[in-house]
Formats: C-alpha cells, structure tokens, sequence
C-alpha cells in the first residue's frame, strides 16, 4: 500500500515536471498575447490547447522556430491544427 502511495507521488511530480518544462519552453516560444490566447482555450477545449502545446514544444525542440509567435501567426496555426467540421444538411421529404 505503502509503495503504491509513494508510485503516484512519483508519477504526480514527473507529471508536474513535464508541465514546468512545457510551460518554460512556451514562455521563450510566445509572445504575451499569443499566450493570452492559448491559455483562454485551455480553459474551454483543454485537450486542444494541450495537443497545440505539444505541437509547439516539439517545433521549437527540433529548431524549427526562430522567433517569438505572435497573436496572428498563433491564429494561422491554430486555424490549420484545428479538425475539419462535418457539415450536415437535414431534408425533409414531405
């Protein structure tokens, strides 16, 4: 029992680690607006703004970004991470 309790405080603190460092990287990565942005989606789709997060780390981990995003340039890539909508048309026979 004893060594269960002390695996999920392992587990708890490695999980918290990975968030310090996600939130690190995103600091140097973004501009405040864009980071205003990203945190309001957090707050409404969280599993979205974590898989964008994640996009971002693994961008600026492999050099692939040179300088801070921007709100607008954050809306771009928001726009094409975003899963196309179905769009259904309802008719009625009558």
């Amino acid at each position: 029992m004893q060594q269960q309790a002390a695996n999920q405080q392992d587990e708890a603190e490695r999980q918290r680690q990975y968030e310090a460092q996600i939130h690190s990287v995103l600091m140097q990565i973004l501009e405040p607006e864009a980071r205003e942005r990203l945190n309001t989606i957090k707050l409404t789709k969280p599993d979205f703004a974590r898989s964008v997060e994640q996009q971002l780390v693994m961008l600026a981990q492999s050099g692939r970004i040179k300088n801070k995003i921007n709100d607008e340039q954050l809306k771009v890539i928001l726009k094409q991470v975003i899963p196309a909508k179905r769009e259904f048309n309802i008719r009625r026979k009558g």
